[in-house]
């Protein structure tokens, strides 16, 4: 080897030191925007997703529990090399990152988003390999050996939601790629690899093309499987993540990484559970209580509250609900109430919101406290018309007990902390069109991540957009 191949090596060596060392970010946008959007769309949205999120995975020969669901969000990833870009929704409630493939039976041929779908092949992609029945990974998938499982044998996956859905496949390893950043706001491309469902085939609403057809699916669920936990589990990031939903002048962050700035405080997440619960022990309405029934607030049932950044409204049993509105609605005992959409309570207003009506508050187990300002419980449906977004639990659990979701009715304007090394979320209200502070803990820099707003260009405008950036701590290799 002559001098100037040493040096060759010696600079591509460095080269890929140094993008080992950085960040990965993708940008997420939102699919529905207010006030223009139908309100009964917003619920269909969120009564599709309950469902799908209160359903076990449907897996062959046992599994996780895997739930699913559509999410408000969606990014564009690519995946292989030559890279090839996807627009997948973003999902907090779910594990898997799963993509329709070339030759797919019943797969969407259009969106309404504005995007064109694509479809994955294996054969287009250098990197790609096909996950064995065998492999560890799927072994631990299915809780065992799969029967009949031999050399030519894939590892299968299907996914059936609460919608009855499905989705059917099997698993594959490629490189997905994002930006890095390796600095204050700046960004380098970077990739990881990672195990994923390549779609063959879909049914039910995933199968259609209708306005919310997309790729596919990315998960950031609690489970092994996700790309997440992929990652931490290979040494390359901290399994926490953090998201800021700006509702006030749209964009946002999501990162992945220590948040050292702003901070925040937490309570424990309930343990043994598919998505992220939190115990609630009290609920306030302008500093005054609310009667919460104890069988459904009580820790020892093992469910508490549910923190959901992908629903739309926040929904409460029917019992804390009436009481709810009628604590906020006494504040301004002369209006004239509308009933929108046969389930909307609205009203004409032309004052400030946050004068006028009253703070509610939530408090969870080691005294964190959710604040929720007139302003982000109530919406703008036209002109002065404003109506009231908390809404009734129309789910229950199998054995009957009503579900308490909070979703970004109440976590918009806030950071939002995901610890699953710690098993605690927290959050602080927050400017969330400004920046946060994350560390990067194998060199001990700070960088800024700040909020940004997709453009037309990059992939497509539609609704009220928020664009998250995902920050991925990497970790050079021993």
């Amino acid at each position: 080897m002559d001098l100037r191949e040493r040096i060759a090596l010696l600079l591509l060596g460095l080269l890929l030191m140094q993008l080992a060392n950085a960040n990965l970010v993708f940008p997420v946008e939102r699919k529905f925007k207010a006030p223009h959007q139908s309100l009964g769309a917003i619920k269909d949205h969120d009564a599709h997703r309950r469902g799908r999120f209160l359903s076990a995975v449907d897996i062959p020969l046992g599994g996780n529990g895997l739930p699913s669901s559509n999410g408000l969000y969606f990014t564009k990833i690519a995946l292989g090399s030559p890279t090839k870009d996807f627009h997948v929704q973003v999902d907090t409630g779910s594990d898997i990152l799963w993509v329709n493939c070339v030759g797919c039976s019943a797969c969407p041929k259009k969106s309404g988003l504005g995007m064109d779908l694509a479809l994955y092949d294996p054969s287009e992609s250098n990197t790609s390999k096909l996950v064995p029945c065998d492999d560890d990974f799927c072994t631990t998938m299915y809780d065992g050996p799969i029967s009949g499982c031999n050399q030519d044998m894939s590892c299968p996956y299907s996914i059936t939601y609460g919608d009855g859905s499905t989705t059917t496949g099997s698993y594959m390893k490629d490189y997905l790629t994002f930006d890095k950043v390796n600095g204050n706001l700046h960004t380098v491309p970077g990739n990881g690899t990672v195990i994923f469902g390549c779609g063959a085939k879909q049914s039910g609403t995933l199968s259609k093309s209708s306005d919310e057809s997309l790729d596919g699916i990315i998960g950031f669920g609690q489970s092994n499987s996700s790309a997440l936990s992929q990652l931490a589990a290979s040494g390359k990031v901290k399994k926490i993540f953090s998201h800021c939903l700006d509702n006030i002048k749209g964009g946002g962050i999501f990162s992945i990484g220590e948040v050292v700035q702003p901070k925040f405080n937490t309570t424990s997440l309930v343990p043994r559970m598919a998505h992220y619960n939190v115990i609630m022990k009290d609920m306030e309405v302008g500093g005054d209580p609310i009667q919460l029934p104890t069988d459904i607030f009580d820790s020892s049932n093992g469910r508490g509250t549910i923190i959901d950044s992908g629903t739309t409204l926040a929904y409460l049993p029917a019992s804390v609900y009436e009481q709810l509105v009628e604590k906020i609605l006494a504040h301004q005992t002369d209006l004239k109430l509308y009933l929108v959409e046969e389930q909307f309570t609205c009203f004409r207003y032309t004052d400030n919101l946050d004068k006028g009506f009253p703070v509610v508050k939530f408090h969870f187990e080691e005294g964190l406290t959710l604040t929720a300002y007139p302003h982000d419980y109530m919406f703008l449906f036209k002109d002065d018309m404003w109506c009231i977004g908390w809404q009734k639990s129309m789910t229950q659990t199998r054995d009957g007990r009503d579900i308490i979701l909070l979703g970004d009715l109440v976590l918009s304007n806030k950071l939002v902390v995901y610890d699953l090394e710690n098993m605690v979320i927290g959050w602080t209200d927050y400017n969330c069109s400004s920046s946060i502070k994350v560390k990067d803990d194998a060199t001990g820099s700070v960088y800024t991540v700040g909020a940004h707003n997709l453009s037309s260009a990059s992939t497509v405008l539609i609704g009220r957009m928020l664009t998250f950036f995902l920050l991925i701590i990497a970790m050079l290799s021993t």
